[in-house]
């Protein structure tokens, strides 16, 4: 694929720990398009000196909006879709350039490696992502906490993978999961039981979840074998679900607002 018909799409907001490194792996690019929705920690300070890039700013509400404003501002047929805190490997830049999509081909996806402040993790929760497709009738939506793509048209599987590394202070993930935490717990008891997968049928419960979680990610993702960064992802992700489940917890027993 010609890396000239293929714009980076990132998404900011005070990213000072992490901008420079994801940037360092899009020298290829010809134009990088940036949503920031007001960062004010010498992110855009650090973007300004690079004249390839050009920030639009948008207030935050959520990320398929920033995303599907984003794609507005892409001139090309193809985006690659990144979070400021994504590293591309060396593989997924050679890989991009091998790559000859046929007609029907809308999309690709890319696993993940996640890090923890450098340290590779053996395993992960985080899924793969479609990160490269074509700008045409693609569109997002929110799903939970998060978004995801809509495409007409073969999606495929990339084999390089993306280095997850978000460093920025613990204060704002778990900031973050609050957040998170709100807006997954309303979309899990207004989805209809029968449209959630199995996983999400046992975070709707409430209890498990968090129980479960910490042996999955310790033994079976094989963190227990990664030191303190593995401890560290495992008890994140406890976090996460126990927050979860309160929210859940919480509507319950507060019953239909009066």
């Amino acid at each position: 694929m010609d890396r000239g018909i293929v714009t980076p799409l990132l998404i900011t907001f005070n990213e000072i720990q992490n901008i420079e490194r994801t940037l360092a792996k899009l020298d290829w690019a010809g134009r990088i398009v940036v949503v920031d929705s007001g960062s004010t920690d010498g992110t855009l300070e650090i973007m300004a000196k690079d004249p390839r890039i050009e920030v639009v700013h948008r207030p935050f509400d959520s990320f398929a909006e920033q995303c599907n404003f984003g794609l507005t501002h892409i001139r090309t047929d193809w985006v690659l879709s990144l979070d400021a805190d994504y590293e591309l490997s060396d593989a997924f830049i050679s890989e991009l350039a091998d790559l000859r999509p046929a007609a029907e081909d809308t999309g690709y996806k890319a696993a993940f490696v996640y890090r923890i402040h450098g340290q590779p993790l053996r395993g992960t929760l985080y899924p793969p992502r479609t990160v490269l497709y074509r700008v045409a009738g693609a569109r997002y939506e929110n799903e939970g906490h998060g978004h995801r793509i809509r495409l007409q048209g073969r999606v495929s599987n990339l084999k390089g993978v993306i280095y997850h590394d978000d460093r920025k202070p613990l204060s704002r993930w778990l900031a973050s999961q609050l957040k998170y935490a709100a807006r997954e717990a309303a979309h899990l008891l207004e989805s209809r039981r029968e449209r959630l997968g199995r996983v999400d049928r046992i975070r709707l419960m409430g209890w498990p979840a968090p129980i479960l979680v910490l042996g999955y990610v310790l033994f079976a993702k094989g963190a227990i074998l990664d030191g303190k960064a593995g401890w560290f992802y495992a008890f994140q992700r406890l976090l996460a679900e126990v927050l979860l489940a309160l929210e859940l917890l919480d509507r319950r027993l507060s019953g239909p607002a009066k």
